[in-house]
């Protein structure tokens, strides 16, 4: 069958526009790996309106529920499933995915991001024997230890918040002055077990079997600093999920797809995209789930009107 809409992704933006279509009668096909976000590592989120603080996992785990909610009869949803190949078909599009093709009228890419990896000499030797990226999952591993966390946006200092629950001392880099909502940062700051130094660029990872230490360039005086721990938790940003569609749209010199901010419309008539795969100015849950919206508002206005 062809589908009137092709949802690719899940997340806050995929959930968000679930409910829309289906609350629309959008006959859709709800393409994902899976339902987690960038917050799912998250152990407390607070910036969720409408929830004062929520795990990661929880919210997505909540967010699955309200999507699948008033999907009955209208929303097939194919999890597990990774979209490989985004395109044209005659006047439709096709989606290919690791396990199967679908057919639709239109096309909404949520597909988010992934967590960027640090390219610095033995990163690759030492993840998963020190370096790690996700406090949440490893972080009660360290408990006890000296360890560091290379980012300073929110991301960062949320896993240092984590850390600092179990850990000796947390040592905070950011390559730039920090990124993170104030609040945050003083919140952080004040834990007399953490240490952030601004323009700190990661130069090297050392070890023996494991992780033993991590060299830093303070990049305004050039003086490398080489500092004692024993874990390495990376927050260095995000790759989006585009692959699939790089043959078929526009994307910025990042790979992030190229929207209309008023309608969230790609460069391609039929497909829209929203959230941390876009070419928007914030990555937040909130903003995410209403670019969405504001997508499937604009799908139905198009389809009804073909």
């Amino acid at each position: 069958m062809t589908y009137d809409l092709a949802i690719i992704g899940g997340g806050p933006a995929g959930a968000a526009a679930a409910v829309y279509a289906a609350r629309k009668r959008l006959r859709s096909v709800f393409i994902t790996k899976d339902w987690l976000g960038q917050s799912n590592v998250s152990e407390k989120v607070e910036n969720w309106v409408g929830t004062v603080a929520i795990s990661g996992l929880e919210l997505s785990e909540n967010l699955k529920k309200h999507a699948k909610a008033y999907a009955d009869g209208v929303i097939d949803f194919k999890e597990g499933e990774l979209a490989t190949k985004l395109e044209k078909a005659g006047g439709h599009f096709s989606i290919t995915t690791t396990k199967g093709t679908y057919e639709a009228k239109t096309v909404l890419i949520v597909s988010g991001s992934s967590r960027r990896k640090l390219t610095v000499p033995g990163a690759e030797k030492y993840e998963h024997k020190g370096l790690t990226y996700c406090a949440s999952c490893d972080g009660p591993m360290y408990a006890d230890q000296d360890v560091v966390v290379v980012g300073g946006g929110n991301a960062g200092f949320e896993s240092a918040a984590q850390l600092l629950a179990y850990c000796k001392s947390v040592t905070l880099l950011s390559r730039s002055g920090f990124k993170a909502d104030p609040s945050t940062v003083e919140k952080v700051l004040k834990n007399p077990k953490m240490k952030a130094v601004e323009f700190a660029s990661p130069k090297e990872i050392k070890g023996g079997q494991f992780v033993t230490s991590l060299v830093y360039t303070e990049t305004k005086s050039g003086k490398d600093t080489e500092v004692p721990v024993t874990g390495i938790f990376a927050e260095v940003g995000s790759v989006p999920n585009t692959n699939f569609a790089k043959d078929l749209i526009k994307l910025d010199k990042v790979n992030r797809v190229v929207t209309d901010p008023k309608n969230q419309r790609s460069s391609v008539e039929g497909i829209w995209a929203a959230g941390d795969c876009t070419d928007g100015l914030y990555q937040q849950n909130n903003i995410a789930a209403g670019d969405a919206v504001k997508a499937v508002e604009d799908i139905y206005l198009y389809v009804h009107a073909k």
